[in-house]
């Protein structure tokens, strides 16, 4: 997560000066070892010391003399790293070692003990991304067979659809190799996304295709027809999520342009694909398809418009009773800006229970401050130490004293507190390493250390991350939404050429996408913030689709009939077109949900099942209602309506 934030980030620059200036880096695990006494617990600390990507192990003897008896010190200090026949070694995992070492550690320790912290939720991310992309895919691609059958009446049809995707989801993950790498979130959600996305543009094309078969015996004049047909709808379909994305690449936080950045190379790819391949490989193998014909599976939906229409009232009255609570919901949802906690059902999610019921909870903090000076440093460390939930404080002034320069010592025992610009203090606090209580605890530690260096004190450790996290995507929240907001309204005011419509069509999605933010809140579940931001965006972009397309053959019958007619005639026709679309988008969400063991892409996965739904109930209950409420106000502000008017 660090990799993604701005360069002008506090802990950025921190990082950067501490990996200059120091061989040792913050440490980011714990290793818990059961049943040892002080001197195997030594053993073992010389042990996780050599393990290749190890920096540095920090245990007991680095904050007391050990030949001094346990019951003499600080019992609260010593219990912190040695209790019950249990020692808790704080270690420094290696950028970019993690997996290597925590397998090591894992070979050392065995199933009885446990490892937890920042190296290992790095390193089981890493390991799952590719495995559970592969998982979600094996899961994901029979159901979307199925509902492409079900919404068919060709046996070869689905492979049609699915090639043409697939071919632009393999070339837009090939093409990642000019970025040259790739975060885990994107590298899980991207190519599913991708493939639940624009696998409506293959499905719009060759409906049309299959229409004019009906009308003309020459195929290719049948896919000319069915191009020029289906051209605006899939432009339209297409830059609504393009411009959605767009905004996506715009973050600081640059996880968000990440992710933005592919599905932004997978629709202009998904898009081409479904023009100029989809096109010339059915015209190649058509006779399949009408070799492979089968009955339709799926019953007649004429009436279902009427029976929708009965909940007009009902529908406008409950959507515009919980918008506001909604709104206010989603807004004050609590929010974790990591990867969030690790299931208990895997090893990583039960260790770190297990160190926590022992221990309790532990962040470490590092500080930097301009070496020199003793007799200010040791002010500061004693003011350190009695900051509410800072537990220890290690430090030269307090572990060999202020009074010895270390010039008179060996480098050996002064390396890991000086560089040559830089004293280096580490403290341990009790709490977690994000919330409001962890980030006061930063924002205190900035105060007291400004106090005495101004503002050349550095401070670094996964809640400091975190906090400028926190600090980046709330201004990252209001562009994103924002811009989404205003790209889509321009592209479907070009589409519509109307101002009502547009605004119609927002209110109907946006509803739909404050509903499914502000469960969370009723639910008092925290909400992993990069899922929330991402699928605030991406639930506005991928299902306007739902409304476009309804919107559009109510605009065609509305020349012809009357309004209330109109929309029935609509429901009837297009209900099964955007049902298909929305299971197959709600589908990849519950199935990302149910697979993935990150706590990142398991929220995105949920939020986007749960949106395609919503989505899909707004579009066909509340969106025909709003349509015939403003119909007046929607002729006079549409360029060239002409509806229908009854004599």
């Amino acid at each position: 997560m660090v990799d993604y934030l701005p360069e002008d980030a506090q802990s950025t620059q921190a990082l950067t000066i501490m990996e200059g200036e120091f061989t040792a880096s913050v440490p980011n695990t714990r290793v818990m070892i059961h049943d040892v006494t002080v001197q195997e617990a030594l053993l073992f600390k010389e042990q996780l010391s050599n393990i290749e990507g190890v920096t540095d192990v920090i245990w007991l003897d680095d904050v007391m003399d050990l030949k001094m008896p346990l019951e003499m010190a600080d019992q609260e200090m010593v219990e912190s790293y040695f209790k019950d026949g249990k020692a808790l070694f704080s270690i420094s995992v290696d950028n970019g070692a993690e997996v290597e070492a925590t397998d090591a550690i894992y070979a050392m320790i065995g199933e009885n003990d446990a490892i937890a912290g920042e190296a290992v939720d790095t390193a089981t991310s890493q390991k799952m991304a590719g495995t559970e992309s592969m998982y979600a895919a094996a899961l994901l691609v029979p159901i979307i067979i199925l509902i492409l059958v079900l919404s068919t009446t060709s046996w070869i049809e689905p492979v049609f659809f699915l090639t043409a995707i697939g071919v632009s989801v393999l070339i837009n993950l090939g093409t990642n190799i000019f970025i040259g790498e790739v975060s885990f979130v994107t590298q899980s959600v991207a190519p599913i996304l991708q493939l639940a996305v624009s696998l409506d543009y293959a499905i719009f094309l060759l409906h049309s295709f299959s229409d004019y078969r009906k009308k003309t015996n020459n195929p290719e004049e049948a896919m000319q027809l069915a191009m020029k047909k289906s051209f605006p709808a899939i432009t339209a379909s297409a830059a609504t999520t393009f411009f959605g994305f767009t905004a996506l690449m715009l973050m600081q936080f640059e996880i968000g342009s990440d992710l933005g950045l592919n599905l932004v190379k997978g629709i202009l790819l998904s898009f081409i694909s479904v023009m100029v391949f989809l096109p010339a490989l059915t015209l190649m193998f058509y006779k399949w398809m009408d070799k492979t014909k089968h009955k339709s599976f799926v019953p007649s939906f004429k009436g279902t418009g009427e029976k929708l229409l009965k909940l007009k009232a009902p529908s406008l009255i409950l959507v515009f009773a919980i918008l506001v609570p909604a709104f206010l919901a989603q807004s004050n949802t609590q929010f974790t800006y990591g990867l969030g906690d690790q299931p208990e059902t895997t090893r990583a999610g039960s260790d770190f229970k297990l160190i926590e019921e022992t221990f309790g909870e532990s962040t470490p903090l590092v500080l930097l401050v301009p070496k020199g000076d003793l007799v200010k440093e040791a002010q500061l460390v004693e003011k350190l130490e009695n900051i509410d939930h800072v537990t220890s404080v290690i430090s030269y002034v307090n572990a060999i004293g202020s009074v010895i320069p270390p010039e008179y010592l060996d480098e050996s025992i002064t390396k890991d507190f000086f560089s040559e610009n830089y004293s280096r203090i580490i403290l341990y606090t009790s709490v977690g390493k994000e919330g409001d209580v962890p980030f006061s605890i930063v924002e205190t530690v900035h105060e007291e250390a400004a106090y005495y260096y101004d503002n050349e004190a550095l401070l670094l450790g996964e809640s400091v991350t975190l906090y400028d996290i926190k600090n980046t995507v709330a201004r990252d929240n209001v562009v994103v939404n924002t811009l989404t907001v205003v790209t889509i309204a321009i592209v479907l005011l070009i589409t519509f050429k109307s101002i009502s419509i547009p605004l119609v069509l927002l209110i109907t999605i946006q509803s739909a996408v404050w509903i499914n933010l502000s469960v969370p809140y009723f639910t008092n579940t925290p909400l992993v913030f990069v899922g929330y931001l991402i699928i605030s965006t991406v639930q506005l972009a991928a299902t306007v689709d739902y409304a476009i397309l309804l919107s559009e053959a109510y605009n065609e019958h509305r020349k012809e009939m009357p309004a209330l007619q109109a929309i029935k005639k609509t429901l009837d026709e297009k209900i099964f077109s955007i049902s298909i679309s929305a299971s197959i988008l709600s589908s990849v969400g519950f199935i990302l949900w149910i697979t993935s063991s990150n706590p990142i892409v398991s929220s995105i996965g949920l939020l986007l099942g749960r949106g395609a739904l919503l989505a899909f109930i707004m579009v066909v209950c509340f969106l025909p209602a709003m349509l015939l409420v403003f119909d007046k106000v929607i002729k006079k502000t549409t360029l060239k309506a002409n509806f229908y008017e009854e004599k």
